[in-house]
């Protein structure tokens, strides 16, 4: 019988969960259930009541909200091994944001009303969730002062890294992201379209290559280089003295 103590190796992997305390480890392995959603089924709506922690451990989850228009505002797409759900936990409010998988998925669901007993009884426990809530935020305002800051070039290029590095350790890190052009372009608010020259241009100088529902990172000094604007600043000065010395 499949179990979530199956999935612990992989859990140590995210930065969050590896620091915590070993018998809160057990206590969250020993106290979750497995859910399985199909494609496109949701998690959770925008609203909804809170009801627990979610752990990743296979497939994706879409976190975002839908306008009344249709349109999807998409904030980040999740895999393994990340965990959602600590806003609600903290403030008993609803859920901010509606959560659906991706692709087929497999979850750890932690009961919110064993958790509160939990932190009831152990209050110490509450700093751990605490430090999960406070990478989500430094993440949200890393990501809203690209959209505000950054030209667009920059803006994905910074996404791509965020990405691939786990979101700053809330998820595995690896060069190979499973994430269509469409939800990237929503991510970084450009059009899909442009998001589409922008990863082409990215390909033709072997910073990228585009598969089918997939970016891989084949240069990650070169994607740094490109989120700061060095790759066209050198562009230009290139020009530039090329210019010099046709004179």
């Amino acid at each position: 019988m499949d179990t979530p103590q199956r999935y612990r190796p992989q859990l140590e992997t995210t930065d969050w969960f590896r620091g915590l305390p070993a018998d809160l480890k057990d206590w969250l392995t020993g106290h979750g259930t497995l859910v399985t959603l199909d494609k496109d089924q949701r998690l959770y709506r925008q609203g909804d009541r809170s009801n627990g922690l979610y752990a990743v451990l296979g497939g994706a989850l879409a976190i975002g909200t839908v306008g009344a228009d249709g349109k999807e505002a998409l904030l980040a797409v999740l895999g393994p091994t990340a965990w959602i759900g600590e806003i609600s936990l903290f403030d008993g409010l609803p859920r901010p944001h509606d959560a659906t998988a991706a692709s087929r998925t497999l979850l750890m669901h932690v009961p919110e009303a064993a958790l509160l007993n939990l932190l009831e009884t152990a209050p110490g426990y509450w700093r751990d969730f605490a430090l999960l809530m406070a990478q989500r935020l430094r993440l949200s305002f890393s990501n809203s002062e690209d959209m505000t800051l950054l030209p667009a070039a920059q803006r994905l290029a910074r996404r791509l890294l965020s990405i691939a590095g786990g979101y700053g350790g809330l998820l595995e890190r690896g060069d190979r992201i499973r994430l269509s052009q469409e939800r990237l372009a929503s991510m970084v608010s450009l059009s899909r379209q442009t998001t589409n020259q922008l990863l082409k241009k990215l390909e033709s100088q072997g910073i990228v290559a585009l598969r089918s529902g997939e970016i891989a990172i084949l240069d990650f000094g070169r994607l740094h280089a490109a989120s700061r604007g060095e790759e066209r600043a050198q562009a230009l000065k290139d020009s530039g003295q090329a210019a010099l010395k046709s004179h």
